[in-house]
């Protein structure tokens, strides 16, 4: 295809459709356009033909033009009556448009076309005509899709991913597959194509992450920690025999809960929010036993994704003495306790307000250093002391303080990176929170590794927006740089949405446009911690619905004690003097800490510690 400016001399010829720039559109004088077929007449419903041109004469100023949108360039199949025809289908040229963008730019051409090549498929569910209707590659872009677009059927999400491609005449008649014919495909394909698609997604943006270190949180002084975070969560399927006897359910011993459910451990980049890494499994019924496996499974299969220039934000769901070693063996952690985890304090009160002291359990004893503190908002007493412990010994290097301040970014990493991943799945099951849509254990496995990658794709389309990103003229952050953060994961999915269904976008416009859209963020605000998805009926009992905008005041629980008093053993109310317990207590006993302490606290059994909410 040749481009002629208004003058009509040819200047440049394109070789094929990876030449023409992206959202490029075609004048034609509508004088030009004629009927290819041999009567003369205009092609019919019936003719699958498109319009010829008929000459290349020069556009006039005031000359009637018609605008067309380059939608593919393929070879041409023309029929003894003079139809013109494209060769081929939608099924081998559809795309995933900005998300393959940034995957190919990360990890190389043709990613996804790769894994559908070395795909083995089950002859038992894919021949003869569901063969020819779908590819490979076309299933696996379509299982992607299919997680950005929640409610959809598979017809629905065929025709966002072919798009205008669907109009093209093509030299075979081209229909969207059933909903049976999908199913077969699916099981056909298996969770292995998308697995290797999941695997070099999270591979990449570990890569991108690694090649932009400003997009990573830090701590320390002179050694600097990129902070990440891990946590478990829970995701509902569908209630089949199969699904109920490999997952289970969780809350009842005897597995009679309305809805079987999959535990995921995902690791986070806590700025970014990125994944690092998923694994997951049954429910369980116990709720520490299975995280605490899905943790072996980290260090067991991922071991790739600790480094000794991380720190790893932990819950209060303590995995157990010998696993908080074999981490600290790989990377960092920063882990919050509970008051049931024994503390033997081993040393004096350090200066920045934190001491060392001994975890023992599971065979083995180890050397942490704790860091009690308390949390103002609005003038207003968390009524628990929170406690913290962590390898990182050196507290000149890492001060108490700091790591105090740091722990509030798990929330930002798991919880709300959770909570954005699990939007698009809202409205594939009845009730609050997310669920699958799969009925049977493979087909899961499949769903999340495609719900995973799509994810983790958007993100990185969202994260180069951010990049390339103008900052803010006024406000909070005038001046400062565009960070992921700052920007709407919701809306970048819909406007990926819309380029896919497209086909030809400009993906700068595209980032261009996703970074318009600002999120209001780190508004100090501060909600006491409830049920994710509380009851809306009265008899559920009091909610506690107050949102307070002020900053948390961190204010550490010891000091360093006198020098008279240092070699002196520190005794509680309530422990004996070798053993210290991090206060949250139980109803009504004084929450009274170190020597030193600003004031004596009584706290609650309740959950009151205050999160940060970060929109």
């Amino acid at each position: 295809m040749s481009s002629y400016p208004a003058s009509g001399h040819p200047v440049c010829v394109f070789a094929d459709e990876g030449d023409l720039p992206a959202g490029m559109a075609v004048a034609v004088r509508l004088a030009d356009l004629v009927s290819p077929l041999k009567n003369g007449a205009l092609p019919g419903e019936g003719e699958r033909s498109a319009l010829a041109v008929a000459g290349t004469e020069t556009i006039r100023t005031g000359e009637p033009a018609v605008f067309l949108k380059v939608v593919a360039v393929a070879p041409a199949v023309v029929t003894r009556n003079g139809q013109v025809r494209a060769e081929g289908g939608p099924c081998s040229r559809a795309t995933l448009g900005p998300l393959e963008e940034w995957l190919d730019a990360q990890a190389g051409p043709g990613v996804i076309d790769g894994i559908a090549a070395r795909a083995v498929l089950d002859g038992r569910f894919v021949k003869g005509e569901r063969e020819r209707l779908l590819t490979a590659a076309f299933m696996i872009r379509l299982l992607v899709l299919q997680s950005l677009m929640p409610g959809s059927q598979p017809g629905d999400v065929i025709a966002a991913l072919a798009g205008d491609l669907a109009l093209v005449p093509w030299s075979r008649p081209w229909r969207p597959a059933s909903e049976r014919s999908c199913l077969d495909w699916r099981k056909a394909l298996g969770p292995v194509p998308l697995e290797e698609l999941q695997s070099a997604v999270l591979a990449a943006a570990r890569g991108e992450h690694a090649g932009r270190p400003g997009q990573c949180l830090v701590t320390g002084r002179s050694r600097p920690l990129a902070v990440h975070s891990a946590d478990g969560s829970l995701l509902r399927v569908p209630d089949t025999p199969a699904n109920r006897a490999a997952f289970g359910s969780v809350g009842t011993a005897d597995d009679s809960a309305a809805w079987p459910a999959v535990r995921l451990f995902p690791l986070n980049s806590v700025m970014t929010r990125s994944l690092l890494a998923m694994p997951w499994g049954a429910a369980g019924t116990d709720k520490a036993a299975a995280e605490q496996g899905l943790l072996d499974e980290v260090l067991a299969k991922y071991p790739h994704v600790l480094s000794h220039d991380q720190v790893w934000l932990l819950d209060r769901l303590w995995h157990g003495v010998r696993r908080v070693a074999a981490l600290a063996e790989r990377t960092h952690v920063l882990i919050r306790v509970k008051s049931d985890i024994t503390l033997k304090r081993v040393s004096e009160i350090l200066p920045d307000g934190s001491y060392r002291a001994e975890i023992a359990g599971d065979g083995l004893t180890i050397t942490v250093r704790a860091i009690e503190y308390f949390a103002d908002i609005e003038g207003q007493q968390v009524p628990e002391m929170f406690c913290l412990v962590t390898d990182l010994l050196d507290w000149e290097e890492y001060p108490a303080r700091e790591l105090a301040g740091l722990y509030k970014w798990r929330w930002d990493g798991s919880e709300t990176g959770l909570r954005e991943a699990k939007a698009p799945l809202h409205g594939a099951g009845p009730g609050t929170g997310a669920m699958l849509r799969s009925g049977s254990p493979e087909l899961i496995a499949q769903e999340i590794a495609a719900w995973a990658a799509a994810t983790e794709m958007t993100r990185g389309v969202a994260r180069d927006a951010a990049i390339a990103a103008q900052p803010a003229a006024k406000g909070r952050r005038a001046g400062q740089p565009v960070r992921y953060r700052d920007l709407s994961l919701a809306r970048a999915r819909r406007l990926i949405l819309t380029a896919i269904r497209s086909r030809k976008t400009s993906y700068k416009a595209l980032t261009s446009q996703i970074a318009r859209f600002r999120a209001v963020t780190d508004r100090n605000r501060h909600r006491a911690r409830k049920s994710k998805s509380p009851s809306a009926f009265d008899h559920a009992g009091p909610k506690d619905t107050i949102t307070r905008t002020a900053p948390a005041v961190i204010t550490m629980a010891n000091k360093p004690a006198p020098p008279a008093l240092a070699e002196q053993p520190q005794n509680t109310a309530n422990y004996p003097s070798s053993q210290l317990k991090p206060a949250s207590r139980r109803r009504g006993t004084p929450a009274t800490a170190m020597p030193g302490n600003r004031r004596p606290r009584t706290v609650t059994n309740r959950e009151t510690a205050y999160q940060g909410v970060n929109a």
